[in-house]
């Protein structure tokens, strides 16, 4: 494989254990170097009831921040030690304490990112801002789901095309993961509402171009009927017993998908299966 370095986002113990199960199989298939990323908040200031600065406060703040960090970093370090992965430990501190938004300067010189569904239960509050790492990162992101266990070898792949400029990059970023899959279904939802884009046979274009890579690939066009897209993907990705859903993100404007929904923003708050994301 041509991912040669992979960049993990760590945000806590639960977030890397799945992570890194993720990450450390496809590191040692491609033989890469793993680089690790932690982020913890800066310490916020905290008055006394007189008035001033409490120190000691501020000070165990930082303490108990620093003792995350380190139990995390011996978490990576076991991991790597044990299965023999070339690595890299980072973690800073910074305003948000955000691992994801910390990452960025990383990923940006990585192959390929891996990071997790926020967890459901907590909601946004404290995770990782992984929109924002797919927006700003210029470089493939593949998101782990918070439940069931994802499988980097991806035997069958769905890949979801619009025919936009994102799907496109997102069909190639992930070309290493479809050159080797048993079958990549090409999917494709209510074509005909923007045929100039996708010409006269939606997909087939692109599956064209794919089995010229070696790839084994179908064109499956749908309908999502009273369903949004993104139900109508996670539905055909359960139907084909996928391992890993393909996506070009934000082919809307971000600022839309916040005020009305969309696709992307919906497969990152309930990924069907491992999701690779790309802009």
């Amino acid at each position: 494989m041509s991912y040669k370095t992979i960049v993990a986002v760590l945000q806590d113990e639960d977030d890397a254990r799945r992570v890194l199960d993720v990450a450390v199989a496809l590191a040692s298939r491609a033989q890469a170097h793993l680089v690790g990323v932690h982020a913890e908040p800066l310490p916020v200031p905290v008055a006394s009831p007189m008035g001033f600065p409490d120190a000691a406060m501020m000070g165990a703040s930082e303490d108990m921040s620093r003792e995350r960090a380190q139990k995390l970093e011996k978490l990576f370090s076991d991991r790597m030690s044990r299965e023999a992965v070339a690595s890299e430990w980072r973690s800073m501190f910074s305003f948000s304490g955000d691992s994801a938004l910390s990452a960025l300067e990383s990923a940006r010189c990585g192959d390929i990112v891996i990071a997790g569904q926020v967890d459901p239960d907590k909601g946004a509050s404290g995770s990782p801002d992984i929109e924002t790492l797919i927006q700003g990162a210029g470089r493939p992101v593949l998101v782990v789901p918070w439940r069931g266990k994802a499988s980097t070898e991806a035997k069958r792949i769905v890949l979801a095309w619009n025919g936009s400029r994102q799907a496109a990059r997102a069909a190639f970023d992930a070309l290493d993961f479809i050159r080797q899959a048993e079958q990549t279904t090409v999917l494709t939802i209510n074509p005909v509402e923007n045929p100039g884009e996708q010409g006269p046979l939606p997909g087939t274009e692109i599956a064209a171009t794919l089995a010229r890579q070696g790839a084994n690939v179908v064109v499956d066009s749908r309908r999502s009927g009273e369903a949004s897209v993104a139900e109508t993907i996670a539905s055909v990705v359960a139907e084909k017993n996928a391992d890993l859903l393909v996506l070009g993100a934000f082919s809307h404007s971000r600022l839309k998908e916040m005020f009305f929904g969309g696709t992307t923003r919906s497969t990152i708050e309930n990924p069907p299966c491992l999701t690779l994301f790309a802009r």
